[in-house]
């Protein structure tokens, strides 16, 4: 079980999307769920993406300033699931 960063709900780890910064501080998203690095977790709906964005969760999470190009990818990601 891992927490949703937007709606702050506890969901099973494969229902969730990760997002990692790896050891040379880069930020991006981990489709596999097993790269190493400090990793965050968002529900794949827009809405929590949107809530994380707001409130800066996700810089916050993975100690790291999350920029406009992580949040693009994410958006893409997420926009063939909704």
């Amino acid at each position: 079980m891992r927490l949703c960063l937007g709606c702050r709900e506890m969901k099973p780890k494969r229902e969730l999307l990760r997002v990692v910064r790896d050891t040379e501080g880069e930020l991006h998203i981990d489709k596999t769920g097993k790269a190493s690095g400090r990793g965050a977790y968002i529900c794949r709906s827009t809405a929590c993406l949107e809530k994380s964005i707001k409130s800066k969760a996700l810089s916050r999470a993975l100690e790291a300033v999350a920029g406009e190009e992580l949040f693009l990818a994410l958006r893409e990601e997420l926009a063939g699931i909704d």
